[in-house]
């Protein structure tokens, strides 16, 4: 994306930006105190930055609990270490929001860019070398050192390419792994089909989760190219801090790949956490709601358009314009920004990775012509429709008609009850279901959801199974 490309304002009044489109039928007054409520309500359904950094922390010891206590009892967890990804290691949803993600990073492998002397590293560790000689932000794997530490699901992905090389087969690993999680432990288990890097699974048809399998990599030339951009945002130190993070691979090839079988992505999952996480309070209420607008109002079935590709434009906004620029009064010129910049990567079929702008994300992305005019045109009129479009958010729409004093009490309860829910979730890494304390904590639970269900009796509500009111409130 070419400087000033994303996040570019036509005025600009005190510390708040301008796009002359926004503020053509609603003054500059009405937006920002619209924004400031919008910004408020956002907090009130748990997108406050004090419950995103408490579930990003609270998701990190129940990852390190689980790694620490309980790597002997599960096959899976055997292999490597397991790090909760996605939007709920983001902090940015409830606990029942959206499906759980899972990366698995495998023990005792390496993956080495050109020119890092393999003997460098210790002799235990299996090697491989990466070959970026395929689309940006891609590579192949081969077989540099093998050791008798060697995982079989890794041995059973190993090919020759006819060339005297031997490499690793992302999608064989990828089938190994899918067939590992299909057989791993003694709960009801179902298997779903693989989408891209991810082996979706359903525990006892209740928990949902997508399991990514990753191996470490050392591309220190990706990141230096990404931390020597002139920016405005992260600070060095956060800079910094994603580099020593350093990459994952994962087995997916680039779409478009007539050799996509044995093709991997780079990926810089542990350091987008860190860059997510040190979003403030707007940037990341933006995020959210970018995300709403895509799940409930333009509904894509096959992925076309994801999360991720909202992260990057949210990722682009905050590298490109002054921190000080992003306040509760410009919340809706950066959600109508980031809309704008969302509409030009549909019309073009173009959006930079953030970490490697070589790469499009939205390259083969599978958006038809039908769908490509739709879209295009849906994003035009939200933009024409202004402050509105919030509006059209199912759960925004019911906080706001909602009367302010039942909101927040309804607020706090869900809020507590999203806390106890996952302090259960630690409980549980740490020590399992029998214990005192999460017993304790499930009586606490209970009460919770029988004062909800009280209240609700008494302003005409006739719901009474107390665990779909709770899985309500935690959606």
């Amino acid at each position: 994306m070419a400087e000033g490309g994303i996040g570019c304002t036509d005025t600009e009044i005190g510390s708040v930006p301008r796009h002359s489109s926004l503020y053509s039928r609603h003054s500059q007054n009405y937006v920002e105190s619209v924004s400031v409520e919008i910004c408020t309500i956002m907090t009130r359904l748990g997108y406050g930055e004090e419950m995103r950094r408490w579930r990003v922390a609270t998701y990190r010891e129940c990852d390190r609990l689980r790694n620490a206590h309980l790597s002997n009892r599960s096959a899976i967890k055997s292999i490597g270490t397991l790090i909760t990804a996605g939007s709920k290691g983001e902090g940015l949803t409830c606990s029942l929001e959206s499906d759980l993600d899972y990366l698995f990073l495998l023990k005792n492998v390496i993956c080495l860019e050109a020119g890092i002397n393999l003997y460098s590293k210790p002799d235990d560790l299996n090697v491989y070398r990466m070959d970026t000689h395929v689309y940006p932000g891609h590579c192949r794997l081969l077989l540099e050192r093998h050791t008798s530490s060697c995982l079989k699901i890794i041995h059973n992905a190993l090919c020759y390419n006819g060339n005297g090389d031997v490499l690793l087969s992302s999608s064989l690993l990828l089938d190994e792994f899918s067939s590992l999680l299909a057989h791993t432990g003694v709960r009801k288990i179902v298997h779903h089909k693989c989408v891209g890097p991810s082996s979706p699974i359903s525990v006892d048809g209740i928990l949902h989760t997508d399991n990514v399998l990753g191996l470490r990599c050392l591309c220190p030339s990706v990141l230096h190219r990404w931390a020597d951009r002139p920016r405005h945002w992260p600070s060095p130190v956060i800079v910094q801090n994603v580099v020593a993070l350093g990459a994952i691979l994962t087995p997916v090839g680039f779409k478009g790949s007539e050799f996509k079988h044995m093709e991997w992505r780079i990926n810089f999952n542990r350091g987008e956490a860190e860059l997510v996480s040190n979003l403030n309070d707007t940037q990341a209420k933006v995020y959210v709601i970018l995300k709403m607008i895509i799940k409930d109002i333009i509904k894509p079935k096959n992925k076309e358009i994801t999360s991720y590709i909202l992260k990057n434009i949210v990722l682009w906004q905050a590298e490109r314009n002054p921190q000080t620029r992003f306040s509760a009064y410009s919340l809706l010129h950066w959600l109508h920004d980031g809309l704008r910049e969302l509409r030009t990567a549909i019309a073009k079929k173009h959006m930079p990775y953030y970490m490697i702008p070589e790469r499009n994300l939205m390259e083969a992305g599978g958006i038809n012509n039908r769908l490509h005019r739709k879209w295009v045109a849906d994003i035009t009129d939200m933009l024409e429709e202004g402050p509105g479009v919030i509006l059209r958010l199912e759960k925004i729409r019911k906080a706001i008609v909602g009367s302010p004093e039942p909101m927040l009490w309804y607020s706090k309860k869900r809020m507590e009850l999203e806390m106890l829910n996952l302090e259960i979730k630690k409980r549980v890494a740490q020590c399992g279901y029998e214990n005192d304390f999460v017993n304790s904590i499930n009586f606490r639970i209970e009460e919770v959801v029988i004062e909800v269900r009280q209240r609700m009796i008494q302003e005409g509500c006739s719901v009474n199974d107390l665990k779909y009111i709770n899985d309500a409130m935690l959606m």
